[in-house]
C-alpha cells in the first residue's frame, strides 16, 4: 500500500483547490474522488455569476477548468468510494488509512472535502427543472430573477434569510411553509414580515413544479383543507436543509449536526485531519469560500507535516 504525505477526499472546488495548492507545495498527494467527473455540486449548476473573473460561466465548464488546472500541475487522482478511515499509531507516528471499495490508501495527513447535498422536495419537476428556475442557493442565483415573482420553500433561518435577500430585487416573494408558523429566529421573522412584497403561504406543501424547460409555476396543496392552487412564479428556491457527506468520518472527528467542526484553518479535533468546503461548520457555503478552504487546509497540513513525529 503506497503511502502519501497527504490524501484529499473529495474533488469539488475545495478538494481541487487543495490538490492544486498541495502540488505547488510539492507534497506527495492523492485526491480520491467518488465520480469520474470532478467539480462536485458545481457541475450541476446551470450558470455561476458570482465567481470573480468568470461571470456567467456554466457550472460544468467551471468544474472542468478547475480539473484542467489540477491536471496541468500533475495532481494525482483516483476514483473510488471511501468506506471508512482508520487511525494507526506506528512507532509514535500517526498514520491514517483510507479504506475504499477497491483499495486502501495511507497518509500522514488528510483533508476531508466531501461536501454536502441539499435536501430535496422529491416532487415532479424538481429534477427536470434544476438550474432552470429550481435553485437551492438564493445568494448564488437570486440575481437572475430581478423583477420577477419567485417562491421560497422552507421555514427555518435559511429560508427566511433567502426570502429577505430575494425581496430586495424580486417583484414578489412567496414563502411556502408546511406549518402555521416559522421555525426561524424571531428577529429574522420580524424583518420578513415587515416586507411589503412577501406573501406567506401557510400550512402548505409543493406538490409539483411546473414548466416546460423553465419554471412557470407551482402546484401548492394546503395540508389542512386539501385545496390545491397554482402559483405563477419564475423561480423556486428550496431551503429545507442540507446534508453533509460525513458518514464515513463518524467517530473520527468531532461533528455538529453532521458537519465537521473546523475553523478557518481547517483543523479538526484530530491531529493531521483538516476539513474544507461545505462539509465543515461555516456560515457561508459558496464556491469561492470552498476554494479558500482548500488553500487554508493545505497550508495547515503542510505545517503539520513539518512537525517532528
Amino acid at each position: 500500500m503506497e503511502k502519501y504525505d497527504l490524501i484529499i477526499i473529495g474533488s469539488g472546488p475545495a478538494g481541487l483547490a487543495a490538490g492544486i495548492y498541495a502540488e505547488r507545495a510539492r507534497l506527495n498527494t492523492l485526491v480520491i474522488e467518488k465520480e469520474y467527473v470532478s467539480g462536485g455540486q458545481v457541475v450541476n449548476t446551470y450558470e455561476v455569476d458570482n465567481y470573480p473573473g468568470l461571470p456567467g460561466i456554466n457550472g460544468f465548464d467551471m468544474g472542468m477548468k478547475f480539473r484542467e488546472h489540477a491536471d496541468r500541475l500533475g495532481v494525482r487522482f483516483v476514483t473510488d468510494r471511501v468506506g471508512s478511515v482508520e487511525r494507526n499509531e506506528d512507532g509514535g507516528e500517526t498514520e491514517y488509512r483510507v479504506v475504499c471499495e477497491n483499495a486502501s490508501y495511507a497518509a500522514r495527513a488528510l483533508i476531508l472535502a466531501t461536501g454536502a447535498v441539499h435536501r430535496r422536495l422529491g416532487v415532479p419537476g424538481e429534477d427536470e427543472l434544476a438550474g432552470a428556475g429550481v435553485s437551492y442557493c438564493a445568494t448564488c442565483d437570486g440575481a437572475f430573477f430581478r423583477g420577477k415573482d419567485v417562491a421560497v420553500v422552507g421555514g427555518g433561518d435559511v429560508a427566511i434569510e433567502d426570502a429577505v435577500f430575494l425581496a430586495r430585487g424580486c417583484r414578489k416573494v412567496y414563502v411556502i411553509h408546511r406549518r402555521g408558523q416559522l421555525r426561524g429566529a424571531r428577529s429574522l421573522q420580524e424583518k420578513l414580515f415587515a416586507l411589503d412584497n412577501v406573501e406567506m403561504v401557510w400550512d402548505s406543501v409543493v406538490e409539483k413544479i411546473e414548466g416546460d424547460g423553465q419554471v412557470s409555476g407551482l402546484a401548492v396543496r394546503n395540508v389542512k383543507t386539501g385545496e390545491t392552487v397554482s402559483l405563477p412564479v419564475s423561480g423556486v428556491f428550496i431551503a429545507v436543509g442540507i446534508q453533509p457527506n460525513s458518514e464515513a468520518f463518524a467517530g473520527l472527528v468531532e461533528m455538529e449536526n453532521g458537519f465537521i467542526r473546523a475553523d478557518e484553518t481547517g483543523q479538526t479535533s484530530a491531529p493531521g485531519i483538516f476539513a474544507a468546503g461545505d462539509v465543515r461548520t461555516k456560515a457561508l457555503r459558496q464556491i469561492v469560500t470552498a476554494v479558500a478552504d482548500g488553500a487554508n487546509a493545505v497550508t495547515s497540513a503542510e505545517r503539520y507535516l513539518m512537525l517532528p513525529q
